[in-house]
């Protein structure tokens, strides 16, 4: 087996250069990634980029416009991934905070959420998030805090 760091897994993720034989201490592609279809399109240290399809007959709410709950879901993905590639073994992280601001509507379009740090600390790090629509108009913006979890605190998560 040969295991990798996060950012490494990603990349690797990324290029669809992925073998049976690789890991990393956390789970890719993530389970609800895989049943919402979000894709991992870029991965920095700190940074992520992902991507989903949207259709009206999967994430449409009752207007017929994407839902802003799979927004703030897409966003939780971006922010979160980013946030693994600075976790180390033995370490989790949990989302403690999650803020959105809806600038326009989404139809059936692909959208991509860019996600960065405002401010990594110890325990506690900020993030944005902005999604963007395939016309380049920004969707949403999203701020999110990430508490760092180490020891007992980590442990079965």
């Amino acid at each position: 087996m040969t295991k990798l760091s996060i950012l490494d897994y990603l990349n690797k993720l990324i290029k669809n250069e992925t073998t049976d034989d690789m890991h990393t201490h956390m789970h890719y592609p993530t389970p609800i990634s895989k049943t919402l279809g979000i894709n991992i399109i870029e991965a920095g240290l700190g940074t992520a980029t992902v991507q989903i399809n949207t259709t009206k007959e999967l994430h449409s709410n009752q207007q017929g416009t994407i839902h802003g709950g799979l927004l703030c879901e897409l966003a939780d993905a971006a922010i979160g991934t980013a946030h693994s590639t600075l976790i180390q073994e033995g370490e989790t992280f949990t989302s403690v905070e999650l803020k959105i601001n809806f600038y326009r509507p989404v139809f059936e379009d692909i959208l991509t959420a860019k996600a960065s740090p405002l401010h990594n600390g110890k325990n506690l790090s900020h993030y944005q998030c902005d999604i963007f629509r395939s016309d380049g108009k920004k969707a949403a913006m999203i701020t999110s805090t990430v508490m760092t979890l180490r020891g007992d605190k980590a442990t079965g998560r």
